[in-house]
């Protein structure tokens, strides 16, 4: 038996010095007083504190590997976010710029029709200006489209009979028809009425066209 303070004897056991003073008075522990100190007998053979500090490492090595694993794994979810939250990003700049594109091309038509519509609105007022009769209120939509596609005055003639003028092969004069209307849209110089097309030869030239 060994001799041991209350401090001791807790260090030995890996306990607190109020569990030694639980033990010694359950009897579990014997103690004796010397010069007014208190001394626990310890049995050296009696199991020490080693084998719970061996557990308690044990144990603490475990949990730092799991966190390891916690923190190897959140790693890995955050880049994950991260990468989903770029995607998402680039997907909204991709639907943006589509919308603003196809916003556009609407424009675009609407500025298209829009000039077409004046160009029309310009050679009917030239027309009327020359002295042409003017239309009866009466006069129906067909009527007026009929009038229109005949020849317009003031050098504005349809296509028709401009080719009229030039001694073209019928091979040759679909050529043409089919350029002009590949370039109708974009051509501010061809009048378009409906399938039909107009050329005001006072004001362009149309050699690049009926070459």
């Amino acid at each position: 038996m060994k001799k041991m303070s209350v401090a001791e004897a807790a260090e030995f056991f890996g306990v607190s010095k109020e569990a030694v003073h639980n033990r010694i008075r359950r009897g579990s522990l014997k103690s004796l007083v010397e010069d007014g100190v208190k001394m626990v007998l310890v049995d050296e053979t009696t199991n020490s504190k080693k084998p719970v500090v061996k557990r308690t490492l044990k144990s603490a090595s475990n949990d730092e590997r799991y966190y390891k694993l916690l923190e190897a794994q959140n790693a890995k979810l955050q880049e994950r976010v991260e990468t989903l939250e770029i995607e998402t990003r680039t997907l909204r700049d991709q639907k943006e710029q589509m919308l603003i594109e196809e916003r556009q091309k609407i424009e675009k038509i609407y500025n298209e029709k829009d000039e077409q519509l004046k160009n029309i609105l310009q050679t009917l007022s030239s027309k009327f200006m020359l002295g042409a009769p003017l239309e009866e209120e009466e006069d129906t939509l067909e009527a007026e489209t009929i009038e229109i596609e005949e020849e317009i005055e003031n050098n504005v003639v349809s296509l028709k009979k401009y080719l009229k003028n030039f001694d073209y092969s019928k091979k040759k004069i679909e050529k043409i028809k089919k350029r002009f209307k590949k370039r109708a849209k974009n051509d501010e110089r061809i009048i378009v009425v409906g399938d039909k097309y107009y050329l005001d030869t006072a004001k362009y030239k149309y050699s690049d066209l009926v070459k």
